[in-house]
């Protein structure tokens, strides 16, 4: 006959192992569910996540066509800009930063934003603008535009309704650096030809589709660990008439386009 043999070692594990039962067993139920993910340790969104950080802020990353309105400055019909660097719309990069720290709570926030981006474009200069003779050297034209405008975020579908849409609306000043250069390799001193700012006024309707409505969990998750409130796939209809208001001559860098992007709210 077999009996079974019991140690002092076998007797301690056995201990901890009801010990450490009893323990959890004796832990609320949102604490034994703790699961681990990308972002850490977690318990069940029913207790987690009952209140949700402030969203105080927004960046966007945008990008779109963009084409500077030089050549309506001319009213004989003369277009000596497109004519040198052609009628295709570049590719415009940016970013912009608002403050919005006035609330109707779940309906509208009020606030401030500022914002730059860059476009250039280059072509073969021009020896002779009637007949269109080209040289080798090339010539770049750039824009750098910034503004400062007053901002307004309706997004009450978002946060009422199972719509996950919100509105912007945008209005201010703005002003443009911009400058001519032909290629280094063709003048050490960088051969610079002119430059000059133009400034006006910047206006935009937006909208935004919020991807946290894809994965709430997620995004729940995100706001907790990271502070970002939403994520929303953002397009914008907007105007830089940058000819300074009309009061003087002055070259017209702004444009009237769409663009895209993405936008948070932390």
């Amino acid at each position: 006959m077999i009996r079974p043999q019991f140690s002092a070692s076998c007797f301690a594990r056995a201990l901890c192992l009801a010990t450490s039962f009893a323990t959890f067993s004796a832990l609320p139920e949102e604490a034994q569910a703790q699961q681990v993910d990308e972002f850490g340790a977690y318990r069940p969104p029913s207790e987690a996540y009952k209140r949700e950080s402030s969203r105080d802020f927004s960046f966007e990353l945008r990008f779109g066509p963009y084409l500077p309105r030089v050549d309506q400055e001319f009213t004989n019909g003369a277009a000596p800009f497109n004519q040198y660097f052609g009628k295709s719309h570049r590719l415009m990069l940016g970013a912009e930063f608002d403050w919005l720290p006035m609330e109707i709570p779940n309906v509208l926030r009020l606030g401030v934003g500022a914002g730059i981006s860059y476009t250039s474009m280059s072509a073969k200069a021009i020896q002779n603008l009637t007949e269109d003779v080209r040289t080798a050297q090339d010539t770049g034209f750039r824009v750098l535009p910034q503004w400062v405008v007053g901002v307004a975020k309706l997004d009450v579908l978002a946060r009422r309704t199972p719509i996950p849409v919100i509105f912007v609306g945008k209005l201010g000043l703005a002003n443009a650096l911009w400058w001519v250069s032909d290629d280094p390799s063709a003048n050490s001193a960088g051969g610079v030809k002119g430059r000059g700012m133009s400034y006006g006024a910047y206006y935009g309707i937006g909208a935004g589709l919020d991807l946290g409505a894809l994965d709430p969990w997620r995004a729940k998750r995100m706001d907790t660990f990271m502070g970002i409130n939403g994520v929303y796939l953002y397009g914008e209809l907007y105007g830089m008439e940058l000819a300074d208001f009309g009061l003087k001559d002055a070259m017209h860098v702004g444009d009237r386009n769409w663009l895209l992007g993405l936008s948070f709210d932390f």
